[in-house]
């Protein structure tokens, strides 16, 4: 067994062994920062060894980078009664009121370590609902147990196989979240491809605007170093990765799960369609970046024809796609945030590719998705298989934009039909490493394949009435392709709200006119 699996299955035991696999992952918010602490208590014990090694004593090497944090990476203060025992034994040997003392302990790290301030001292381990503990120190008590049979430190495990464990128990959560798994985790492989196709360089600039646990960005730097891997590592420098996200759990996870890959990122706070956080320090507009990655929450209601109007960033110059969906709105905000070479690959429901063509009249989301092609901003479009993301069966696609598109490439759309390129899993589906090498390469390529890819001009996009779903062109099928039914579902559902938006409206008009 790989040191890789050994640790992603201790890391997930240790999770269970509050109470079981079905209920791990209402803790997660517990769970995470606990395990995230046990490293740093690792690593700090493996800095103290390394001082002790040339003072000669590890109370002399306490004593040190209690004087000089910059000695360490992460100075904790938490001293053991015996010096040389690990640091983590003092939360180990917490016998009494543990919810309590775990709680102060974290606060006391988070004070001396600013960057960790609201990462790891937001979860009261003794916070009670209805005066029932939500997690009684027995149980907490076996988590730390279970925590502590594994040594975390530099010694032990790489970077990169700590972060790849704490990103399968991210995972691991989502696959047992239901519904809100998606605000947190993208699959793996989405990420993969994105960032396969992105190529980014060296030094980039990468953003998300709604980065979640932070794996999409995570993924852009895996991507960069895998491409590097012949270069020697300190000759060139890593991306640097910037995040938002409005969910406080969330943005905490992100930190962490960066801290603990080992990567460099600024991570914000809030709700990145009304307020982003990243402004250019010359003029307070928007800043831009090389790359743009994001998997929005899909067909968000909850933004207004005035949130867009009273824009002061000029983000939104196609305008307002219909209060029912934000989904071309994140692609607005997005392209926004590009600069003049920038790429960027967007999460959507399907229907954001469809929705609207083909219908009598006007459709708001159908008019933005025309000026992204008349533009010439689309460069291609994959259409994934169903039942891969975790809060719904439906398939989604990657809307890849390009500001600078070769000039071969101008006038045409790459689109991408993936949807028979997977396998069966429990509880979802996923695409085999071979089947990422494929779609990554079709993309990167623009290599056309019947019953897989097709280059279309806009000419052709224009006769379709704006429909860009590869769906449409690519068959993959001999007989007529079904639409997946949650699919159809979900757009009869935008059709029925924009009938009763458009009726609220008249009948505001007709109550004003006394009709």
């Amino acid at each position: 067994m790989s040191h890789f699996k050994s640790l992603e299955s201790w890391i997930w035991d240790a999770a269970c062994s509050i109470r079981g696999a079905k209920d791990a992952p209402k803790y997660k918010d517990y769970i995470l920062p606990l395990i995230f602490t046990k490293r740093l208590c690792d690593v700090f014990d493996d800095e103290l060894n390394r001082i002790d090694a040339k003072v000669g004593s590890r109370k002399k090497a306490f004593q040190l980078a209690g004087a000089d944090h910059k000695l360490v990476r992460f100075y904790l203060p938490l001293m053991p009664d015996d010096p040389e025992q690990p640091v983590w034994s003092v939360i180990r040997k917490l016998s009494d009121k543990i919810g309590e003392g775990v709680t102060s302990h974290m606060r006391a790290i988070a004070r001396e370590n600013p960057p960790l301030q609201g990462i790891i001292d937001r979860v009261d381990f003794n916070a009670t609902t209805h005066g029932q503990r939500d997690l009684d120190d027995d149980r907490l008590s076996n988590l730390i147990e279970a925590i502590s049979t594994k040594r975390l430190g530099l010694e032990d495990v790489e970077a990169d196989i700590i972060g790849k464990s704490y990103e399968y128990l991210i995972r691991k959560f989502a696959e047992g979240s239901g519904q809100s798994a998606g605000e947190f985790y993208t699959p793996g492989e989405v990420g993969e491809i994105i960032a396969r196709v992105l190529v980014p360089d060296p030094g980039m600039e990468i953003y998300d605007p709604t980065c979640g646990s932070g794996g999409l960005l995570i993924k852009c730097e895996l991507a960069m170093e895998a491409k590097m891997t012949a270069a020697d590592k300190t000759q060139y420098p890593p991306l640097k990765l910037f995040g938002q996200e409005y969910i406080p759990e969330t943005w905490a996870m992100a930190n962490m799960n960066m801290i603990i890959h080992d990567m460099e990122g600024q991570i914000e706070i809030g709700d990145t369609f009304k307020n982003p956080k990243f402004r250019a320090e010359k003029n307070g507009k928007l800043r831009t970046f090389d790359r743009v990655v994001a998997n929005p929450m899909w067909n968000q209601d909850w933004y207004t024809e005035a949130d867009y109007d009273n824009d002061e960033f000029d983000r939104f110059p196609p305008g307002f796609p219909g209060k029912s969906s934000a989904d071309w709105g994140w692609v607005q905000h997005m392209h926004a945030s590009l600069n003049a070479e920038g790429r960027a690959a967007v999460v959507l429901d399907t229907g954001a590719a469809s929705r609207g063509s083909g219908n009598a009249g006007t459709n708001k989301e159908k008019t933005v998705r025309q000026w992204f092609v008349e533009q010439d901003l689309i460069e291609s479009v994959l259409y994934l298989p169903e039942n891969l993301f975790y809060n719904t069966t439906a398939p989604g696609i990657v809307l890849f934009l390009n500001k600078a598109k070769p000039k071969a490439r101008q006038g045409k759309v790459f689109l991408v039909n993936a949807s028979r390129v997977f396998e069966k899993g429990d509880p979802k589906n996923f695409i085999p490493p071979e089947g990422i090498t494929r779609i990554a390469d079709t993309l990167i390529g623009w290599q056309e394949e019947e019953k897989l890819s097709r280059i279309v001009d806009h000419a052709e996009l224009k006769k379709n009435d704006y429909n860009i779903s590869p769906s449409r062109y690519i068959h993959t099928d001999d007989a007529e392709t079904y639409r997946p039914l949650a699919e159809i579902v979900a757009e009869l559902d935008v059709i029925e709200a924009e009938a009763r938006e458009t009726d609220t409206v008249l009948r505001q008009i007709l109550g004003k006119i006394g009709v």
